[in-house]
This record gives C-alpha cells, sequence and structure tokens, in this order.
C-alpha cells in the first residue's frame, strides 16, 4: 500500500482510526520485518535496546545507498559493517573506492549481537549530516 494513500486514509477515519492507523504504520502490533529503518538521513529508531543474542535487522527504507558501519563497540564485541568489512578503516577505504557496503532501497543487513553493552554504529556516506544509531545489549 501506498504511505501517503495509507495515511490520508486514516486521517479520513478521524482521531481515533488515525491513531491506530499510524500506528500499524509504525510497526507496534505489527513487524515490518526488520528493527531499523533508514529515511535519507536518519536511522529510525536511532536507538534500540535488545538481549543478548538477539539478532537486528536494518532496511533501507529509503532512495539513498546508505552503509551500517561499527563505530565504537564494548571489548569483546564483534565488528559489524554492511560489505562484511573487519574494521571501520576498510569499510570507509571500500565505501570510498568502490561504493563497498552500501544498501540501495529495500536491501536489509542483519548482525547478532553477543556481547553486553553499547554498540554504536554510522552510515559512511552521511555521517556528517548525524546519520548515527546505537544498539543496547542487555544480559
Amino acid at each position: 500500500m501506498h504511505r501517503r494513500r495509507f495515511l490520508r486514509q486514516a486521517g479520513a477515519l478521524g482521531a481515533v482510526g488515525a491513531s491506530i492507523g499510524l500506528a500499524g504504520c509504525a510497526g507496534v502490533g505489527g513487524d515490518p520485518g526488520y528493527d531499523v529503518g533508514m529515511t535519507a538521513s536518519a536511522f529510525r529508531p536511532a536507538e534500540i535496546t535488545v538481549a543478548v543474542g538477539d539478532t537486528v535487522v536494518w532496511e533501507n527504507t529509503s532512495a539513498r545507498t546508505h552503509t551500517v558501519t561499527a563505530s565504537r563497540l564494548p571489548d569483546d564485541a564483534s565488528y559489524f559493517a554492511s560489505g562484511g568489512y573487519d574494521d571501520y578503516e576498510t569499510a570507509l577505504d571500500e565505501w570510498e573506492s568502490e561504493f563497498g557496503g552500501g544498501l540501495e532501497t529495500g536491501d536489509r543487513f542483519s548482525h547478532t549481537f553477543t556481547v553486553p553493552g553499547t554498540h554504536h554504529y554510522v552510515c559512511i556516506p552521511h555521517l556528517t549530516g548525524g546519520m548515527v544509531g546505537t544498539v543496547s545489549v542487555e544480559e
């Protein structure tokens, strides 16, 4: 369904109908198939909390190319980056030379978190615009 058409129809239902329609659109009460979406210049939500052993799925829900690239991790945490790179420097070099690690519209990336703590990540091409996120992993 087209999002704008859906929102117009939900608005026609009145305040109660609109709030129910918007909640479903945001994934509350339904599974959109991913945990973090990507808008033109932000991760949505920018902060997420999961349990040790959970897998987070990111989906590029915008028309721009994005990356998911770990930038600061707890000790002993596994590095993660779309493109499968082993460290930030390699991910950055690959993006700058070949647009490596880029996720196009509808592409997904996932990572399973096994170490508790705060895992920071960025979108390399939109980092200067503030496209950053965190995954807080709890035991």
